[in-house]
C-alpha cells in the first residue's frame, strides 16, 4: 500500500467488523450468495481448467459451495483467503487485499467475492492481482457498484441537512461500472468485460434494511465517519423519507448493483475473446429475501 493514498476506508475496522459478524453472517449473506452463484457460473463457462485458483473474501465458503452446484469441476485447488481468521476455513489464508503477498505469476485463476469496494488503492490491488496470475490466467470479481443504495444515501443526506444544518458520510460511495473497468485496463488486464446487474430487495420495515448491512459487515467504515451516534429523530425521518420514495406495494425498495469484472492476464495468444462453454444457470430470484419484519 502506497502512504500517499488516500485512507477513504478504515481497514482496522472493517477487520473488526467482519470478525464480529461471521459467526452470524449465514442469515444476511443473501447478496454474497448470489455473487458467488453468478460467479461460479461465469467460471463453468470457460472451455479451459485452473489448476491453482484463489478466493479472495471467502466469506466462510460461499463461493465454495456455490462451486459444487457448477463450475467446479474447472478448478484443480481453491485456495480460500479473508482478512479475518473467523471466515477462513483450515487450510485457508489470511490476507489482506491492500497488499496480497502472492508470488508472481503463481495463480491461474483469481476470484475476489464482494470486498474490493473497501480497498483504498483499488488500482494498487488490481496490480498485484495481474502480477500474481500466470500469462492468460484470469481474474474475476463480484462488488457492489455506483447504483447501491442511492436513494438512501441521498435521505441521509438530505434529512441531515434539514434538521442538522450539515450532513455526515454515513454510506460511502461505490465506483462506477465505467470506472472500474477502465482500472481494469490501467491494471493492464486484457480483453477485460465489465457488467452489472441491480438487485431490488424489498422492506416492510426499513429499519431491517440497516439490520442486513450490519449483519453483512457492511457497517459504516469510512475514516470520516461521524464519531457519535445518529440522532434518533434523524435517523426515523431519513429512513420515512427514503421508504416514501421507494415504496412499492407498500414495501421500501433498496437497490443494489453488483458489479462483475472480468480480465486476462496477457498472453501473446490473445488475439481475441476467450471461447465460453454451455450458458451457466442464473440465479433464482425467488431465493431474494421479501423482508417482512
Amino acid at each position: 500500500m502506497q502512504s500517499n493514498v488516500p485512507q477513504i476506508f478504515d481497514r482496522a475496522r472493517l477487520r473488526r467488523n467482519r470478525a464480529r459478524r461471521a459467526a452470524g453472517l449465514g442469515d444476511y449473506d443473501f447478496l454474497l450468495r448470489r455473487a458467488a452463484h453468478d460467479l461460479a457460473g461465469r467460471i463453468a463457462l470457460q472451455n479451459r481448467t485452473f489448476d491453482t485458483a484463489l478466493c479472495l473474501g471467502a466469506s466462510g465458503r460461499i463461493l465454495h459451495r456455490a462451486l459444487s452446484q457448477q463450475g467446479g469441476d474447472r478448478i484443480g485447488r481453491l485456495i480460500e483467503a479473508d482478512m479475518t481468521p473467523a471466515l477462513v476455513s483450515a487450510g485457508g489464508l489470511v490476507l489482506d487485499e491492500e497488499s496480497l503477498p502472492l508470488k508472481p505469476q503463481s495463480l491461474d485463476l483469481v476470484i475476489s467475492l464482494w470486498g474490493m469496494h473497501h480497498v483504498n488503492d483499488l488500482p494498487g490491488a488490481f496490480l498485484q492481482i495481474r502480477r500474481a496470475l500466470k500469462p492468460d490466467g484470469l481474474f474475476l470479481a463480484a462488488l457492489p457498484g455506483g447504483a447501491t443504495l442511492t436513494a438512501l444515501r441521498a435521505a441521509f443526506l438530505a434529512i441531515e441537512a434539514e434538521i442538522l444544518g450539515g450532513a455526515h458520510p454515513h454510506i460511502h460511495p461505490f465506483a462506477d461500472l465505467q470506472d472500474l473497468a477502465g482500472l481494469m485496463q490501467r491494471a493492464g488486464f486484457a480483453l477485460p468485460v465489465a457488467d452489472s446487474d441491480v438487485v431490488n430487495v424489498r422492506y416492510q420495515n426499513p429499519y431491517r434494511l440497516l439490520d442486513d448491512l450490519r449483519g453483512m459487515g457492511e457497517a459504516n467504515v469510512l475514516t470520516a465517519r461521524p464519531r457519535h451516534f445518529l440522532r434518533r429523530d434523524v435517523l426515523a425521518a431519513a429512513l420515512a423519507q427514503f421508504a416514501a420514495q421507494t415504496q412499492e406495494d407498500g414495501k421500501a425498495v433498496a437497490d443494489f448493483e453488483i458489479c462483475y469484472l472480468a480480465g486476462w492476464a496477457p498472453h501473446e495468444s490473445q488475439t481475441h475473446a476467450h471461447e465460453e462453454g454451455q450458458p451457466f444457470t442464473r440465479f433464482d430470484e425467488s431465493a431474494l429475501p421479501d423482508k417482512q419484519g
